[in-house]
Parts: C-alpha cells; structure tokens; sequence
C-alpha cells in the first residue's frame, strides 16, 4: 500500500505543477497514468469519476480526491489531495507576488496572449479524451456533440446538459 501511496504523491504533485490554465488541463495526463501506466482502473471507470465529480457541487477537480480514494481509500484520498493541491498553490502565491511586482512590464501581455492558446488546447485534448473514454455507441457520439454546440452555443446550465444525458441514459437508448 505505501508503494501506491508513493506512486500517487509523485503522480499527482507533477500533475499539479503541470496544470495551466485549469485543472482539467490534466486530464489526459491523469488518465494516461491512472489508467494507461499503473492499470487502477479502467478508462470507463475514470470517466465515470470524472462525470461524478464535475456533477457534484464543490472544486473543479473533485475528480483528484475521488481517484485517490478509488485507489487507496482515506490515505490516497488524502495523498491525492494534498500532492494535487499543495504544489500548485506555493507555486501560484509565488508567482502572484511576482505577477504583481512587475504589473507594468509589457512582457506580461505577451506571456497572457500565449498561454490563452496553450489552455485552450489542453482543455480541448481533456474533453477528446473523456469522450472518447466514456463514448462506445454512435448514440452516445451524438449525445456528446449535441451536448458540447449547446454548451457553447446556449447559456443552457451544464447541470441541464447531465441531467438530459442522464435520462437518455435511463431509457437505454445511450446504449445502441
């Protein structure tokens, strides 16, 4: 157990230092590890965790403390957590105090104008990769386009947009 523990401090505190723009960004990294290298559950399962954790209220990135629990109960829970949560939040007051410091720094705006793309990248590679993860029908291709032109193009909730996936999914018709 304590070699798992270790496997996740180390996972998930690189992961925090990686995570631009969001967490999500990490995702695909996250899932690459618990499901690709260390085999800790299926990419299903991972998906499925995901989708509990962005429909339930509270951080973005509940996902985090739901793997760490899937994994090792209350000591990976609180493993993945702390590693997710503390790196990135040293690095984010240090870097704050920099930010500040030099405010009137015109290499500021270009440092912004590049990473919007670089997020913005990540979050698309985050969502491709959940879809393709939790998509096995053509039904369930559909549901997750129609579902990503609403969300971007309506101001639809996106507690709407689960609750409508939801109860296709209880009819059975995601799954043909």
């Amino acid at each position: 157990m304590s070699g798992t523990l270790i496997s996740l401090a180390i996972i998930f505190s690189q992961l925090s230092l990686l995570a631009f723009g969001g967490g999500n960004t990490i995702l695909p990294e996250m899932q690459r590890q618990v499901v690709d290298v260390h085999h800790w559950m299926p990419a299903s399962e991972f998906s499925a965790l995901f989708a509990l954790a962005q429909a339930a209220p509270g951080p973005n990135l509940m996902v985090v403390t739901l793997v760490g629990w899937h994994v090792a109960g209350w000591a990976g829970m609180l493993v993945t957590s702390v590693a997710k949560f503390g790196p990135s939040s040293i690095v984010t007051i240090l870097a704050l105090k920099a930010w500040e410091r030099f405010k009137d720094r015109p290499w500021r705006r270009y440092a912004q104008a590049g990473l919007v793309p670089v997020t913005a990248g990540l979050v698309a590679a985050s969502a491709a990769l959940i879809a393709h993860a939790s998509d096995t029908t053509l039904i369930a291709w559909a549901i997750t386009a129609v579902c990503a032109v609403l969300a971007i193009k309506t101001r639809i909730h996106p507690l709407w947009l689960l609750a409508a996936g939801s109860l296709i999914g209880l009819t059975g018709l995601g799954q043909f």
